[in-house]
């Protein structure tokens, strides 16, 4: 039974949460780290148990990315498919992980492949999120060229969330690299154009543009901190808020 007394707390009913491949590997160089992917797991079903519906963008770039493929020598539109099915794989993964918990969890692929996972029908997607099930939305957008943070502004607006979380290593949007600069400034509350005119790195420009002409506020907040999914939910603990 979800938590009465806590889900009066969410200013959120339904979100999208986007965290990248690299974000599954844990310590490891590459792939996936079952205990780092059961972790996460943990902290949507912390959330989900708030009675907030929760759909999901997980990048690839723990398995092959696109844009480094094309640098290569590959042709980029070959790449960036390679690239979409690492996103299927991570998808999996966090659906066995999530389904191990007892979340019911339904993975949608813009790519049909029907054996593994659902194709992208928007209302049974929403179906689906109206039932209580986590949806993992893999392959972006089904195109190349488009990056995982464009499929996750595309999808968050066609299942009408309230929000884009982005679970990050930093527990905010910085002005340079807080890992490199010690003396890096958090926003805590940043404009789409301020993102966008600063290249501050919070999703690539189209993703960004999307978000600002449909009015979807992004939080950047950080994955790492136990319970911060959570916490950020209730509109507390660290975080930066990009919006109008």
């Amino acid at each position: 039974m979800p938590d009465t007394d806590l889900s009066a707390a969410s200013k959120f009913n339904r979100v999208l949460l986007k965290i990248s491949g690299e974000a599954l590997m844990g310590d490891q160089g590459f792939g996936l780290h079952p205990p780092t992917v059961e972790r996460i797991a943990r902290e949507v079903k912390s959330v989900q148990e708030l009675g907030v519906e929760v759909c999901m963008v997980i990048g690839g770039g723990n398995i092959f990315r696109g844009l480094a493929g094309s640098a290569q020598g590959m042709e980029r539109t070959t790449a960036d498919y390679m690239g979409m099915l690492a996103t299927v794989m991570n998808a999996l993964g966090m659906q066995s992980a999530l389904e191990g918990l007892g979340v019911y969890t339904r993975v949608i692929s813009a790519i049909p492949m029907d054996q593994v996972c659902e194709p992208y029908i928007r209302r049974r997607a929403v179906r689906h999120l109206e039932k209580g099930r986590v949806c993992i939305f893999a392959a972006g957008t089904g195109n190349p060229y488009f990056t995982t943070d464009t499929a996750s502004t595309l999808r968050a607006t066609e299942m009408g969330c309230e929000a884009i979380f982005m679970g990050k290593q930093v527990d905010g949007v910085y002005d340079s690299d807080p890992k490199t600069n010690p003396d890096a400034k958090r926003y805590e509350k940043i404009t789409y154009d301020e993102a966008l005119v600063k290249n501050l790195k919070v999703m690539d420009a189209s993703a960004i543009a999307l978000a600002r002409d449909n009015s979807m506020p992004i939080i950047v907040f950080s994955l790492d901190e136990p319970g911060g999914f959570r916490t950020i939910l209730a509109g507390q603990g660290t975080f930066t808020r990009v919006g109008n």
